[in-house]
């Protein structure tokens, strides 16, 4: 299972709005094939900042995914709410 992480600093302003586009597009992404688990972070300090926390099957499904359609139309409505570049790393459990 591939962990996924993605921090968006947004423009305070828009905090709504993106709100409402996770909201909308949650039940779709966990739709799409190899995504088993997706929540929307804050942090605790600075409200602005969200982190979206997913696991998908493998690196494939992830890729997958930012290839799709659905990932074309989230993300650029997104990226246009931020204030900083996004973070996104992807991680596997330790053995």
């Amino acid at each position: 299972m591939l962990l996924r992480i993605v921090r968006l600093t947004l423009v305070p302003a828009q905090v709504p709005m993106f709100l409402q586009l996770f909201r909308q597009s949650e039940a779709r992404i966990r739709q799409q094939p190899g995504c088993q688990h997706l929540e929307l972070w804050q942090d605790a300090d600075q409200p602005h900042i969200y982190c979206t926390y997913s696991h998908w099957a493998d690196a494939t499904a992830l890729n997958a995914y930012r290839h799709s359609a659905l990932f074309g139309e989230v993300w650029p409505a997104t990226k246009r709410l931020l204030a900083a570049p996004a973070e996104a790393f992807s991680v596997v459990k330790a053995n």
